[in-house]
């Protein structure tokens, strides 16, 4: 089964869906083939990097309400084994990491720069807007460096990874993460294991019997 997962390597919720899908394929007998597709939170370039508490303060109507809203999601997250620190993350536009995605997946590593990116973001405070950053995880996942970066000073990807951002939208996928099973079947949210290992089940035998 080919599960696609739409998702924003700067959404916490993303991050930990990912985990959670993880837990559960743990416990999941069938072969599956894990996609991973494109969607960004926010499209708007960024200038210049910003905390993003700052951002989100902007966004949600102030600091004490972003500092909440992070505090609750990072609860959430260290109950999957992920540490999200929101005071040394920096504030990204995503579409050049999403693009480096493609060139990983090319190359057989998509889900270990996926993993890579997450944990740069909202771990250890990278600037995954950053193409020199973004060269580093690339290799420290095995890409070669030279070819991560020619592939980022071009317009390698773009084009494609355009009509990705398009084709999610035409789908109707307007929250992210949203796993979609057999390329039809939906899942949106950072759902519990039991419920993706649930879904997961009565799509293989919906598959089966058709």
């Amino acid at each position: 089964m080919e599960i696609e997962i739409y998702a924003d390597v700067v959404c916490p919720w993303c991050y930990i869906g990912k985990r959670r899908l993880e837990q559960a394929l743990a416990s999941y007998d069938g072969e599956v083939t894990v996609r991973y597709r494109p969607f960004q939170l926010d499209p708007s370039p960024v200038t210049t990097s910003r905390p993003l508490l700052d951002a989100l303060a902007a966004k949600f109507g102030g600091r004490e309400r972003a500092e909440s809203m992070a505090g609750q999601v990072t609860q959430v997250a260290a109950g999957v084994g992920l540490t999200l620190n929101f005071d040394r993350a920096v504030s990204a536009n995503t579409f050049d990491a999403h693009r480096l995605v493609r060139f990983a997946d090319e190359h057989g590593r998509a889900g270990e720069l996926v993993e890579a990116l997450y944990r740069a973001h909202f771990t250890d405070g990278v600037d995954v807007g950053s193409p020199e950053a973004l060269v580093a995880l690339a290799v420290s996942v095995g890409l070669d460096e030279t070819g991560a970066r020619e592939y980022l000073a071009s317009n390698a990807g773009r084009r494609e990874l355009a009509a990705d951002l398009t084709t999610a939208h035409q789908l109707g996928v307007t929250s992210v993460p949203t796993f979609v099973l057999a390329g039809k079947y939906g899942v949106t949210g950072a759902q519990e294991p039991e419920t993706l290992l649930a879904a997961l089940t009565e799509v293989a035998q919906r598959e089966s019997a058709a």
